[in-house]
């Protein structure tokens, strides 16, 4: 009979035990030998082995994930198995593994015209690294701040970018064509400058445009130091929910104080 619960520690990074850190440390050569060729131009035959061995640690460790995922999930067990495949890590998890069929067959034509999915195979090292793993769970919970911040910046570049494109009509002496040939080159131009990097490609000549350019650069500033501050202080709350986790600390009750005021008042 399998045990279960063994696997699911083995495959939970930073379990105590010689087997769970031999196979984070087999995870991690995984990692490195399997996006290695990513390093090179050409592939090299070395790089066909590597493949192999890394492919076939992912696989292994996706299903041996997918058969646990219901002791690591709160969620009734048909649900967890059925749930698993589609949520976010599982699918990292198996978008690094489709370049491995393009090493064992080349008429795999999915995975051959993508062989940047190897890429994805660094997402996998979030399991093994702690800090990493709060960082990502920061997001999950502070995702709608997030975008909102998101669509405020794409509000701005674009309407920036409207009143750019139409006020700037000159034309470049040098190429003897408009310095924004293209809406999407004064999209360009608002997104580098609201994030206040400022390449030099474009450069507005008339004043409306250097106006706007320093109008920008400055809610940039703000707008860009918003989702510092949001992720700053999720990850102080997330970091210390952990260490109360780890030291077997509950969290706070929220008491409902409208309800106790009430009972209070209640006649005997």
């Amino acid at each position: 009979m399998v045990n279960r619960k063994w696997i699911s520690d083995l495959v939970e990074p930073g379990k105590p035990g010689v087997p769970s850190k031999i196979y984070d440390c087999l995870m991690f050569v995984a990692i490195a030998v399997g996006t290695l060729s990513l390093l090179f131009r050409t592939y090299r035959p070395l790089f066909w082995y590597f493949d192999i061995f890394s492919g076939g640690i992912y696989m292994v460790d996706y299903v041996l994930r997918w058969m646990t995922c219901d002791l690591r999930s709160d969620k009734p067990k048909w649900k967890a198995f059925l749930i698993y495949p589609v949520t976010p890590m599982a699918i990292l998890d198996l978008l690094s593994i489709l370049p491995t069929f393009d090493v064992i067959s080349s008429s795999y034509k999915l995975a051959k015209t993508a062989r940047l999915l190897k890429i994805f195979r660094f997402t996998r090292i979030i399991h093994y690294i702690g800090p990493l793993e709060i960082f990502i769970k920061v997001i999950k919970r502070q995702w709608k701040l997030l975008l909102a911040v998101v669509l405020v910046a794409l509000f701005d570049i674009f309407i920036t970018a409207i009143i750019i494109f139409q006020s700037e009509q000159e034309i470049d002496p040098v190429t003897g064509e408009y310095i924004f040939k293209t809406f999407y080159d004064a999209f360009y131009w608002a997104t580098i400058t609201l994030t206040t990097v400022g390449f030099g490609d474009f450069c507005p000549v008339s004043e409306l445009g250097k106006t706007l350019s320093i109008i920008s650069s400055l809610l940039g500033i703000g707008i860009i130091a918003m989702p510092s501050s949001i992720i700053t202080a999720g990850y102080m709350q997330e970091l210390n929910r952990h260490v109360k986790q780890e030291n077997g600390e509950s969290e706070p009750e929220v008491r409902d104080c409208k309800n106790e005021t009430h009972d209070h008042h209640l006649p005997e």
